[in-house]
């Protein structure tokens, strides 16, 4: 006969799940395929913790946000990846750029070789509130 494993999620309350996503949403903005990785990892543990929280009758609050958190991070995240994966020649042709510009006339140059691969690559022309890259 085995037992089951019995976990400490009403102990934490939602902590562990909450500073998971909270690490999610940081290594989402800093390297997007981390943080989606991590972010799916810290949405499991969330609902885990929501459940054993939910039987044991204690409050939900840090794990459901920790849910929110986590989902956000995760679409924030595939978005960001996303991006990056299409535009992944124009983005490096702009670094390749800017590492060889040593003037400002020459990183403006980058920024406006940046600006019409976009336009080019998506078909319409850059918007004039939106401030090219620096």
């Amino acid at each position: 006969m085995t037992t089951s494993l019995e976990t400490s999620a009403p102990a934490t309350g939602g902590r562990r799940a909450l500073a998971l996503a909270v690490t999610a949403m940081v290594f989402t903005l800093l390297l997007p395929p981390a943080g989606l990785a991590l972010s799916v990892f810290a949405f499991i543990v969330a609902v885990r913790d929501l459940r054993l929280l939910n039987r044991a009758r204690q409050g939900i609050g840090m794990a459901t946000g920790a849910v929110v958190l986590s989902s956000l991070a995760f679409v924030l995240g595939a978005v960001t990846t996303a991006f990056q994966l299409y535009f992944s020649a124009e983005l490096n042709a702009y670094t390749e750029c800017r590492k060889g510009a040593g003037t400002v006339a020459a990183q403006q140059e980058c920024s406006d070789q940046l600006m019409r691969a976009f336009e080019e690559k998506l078909g319409m022309a850059w918007p004039a509130s939106v401030p090219a890259p620096a």
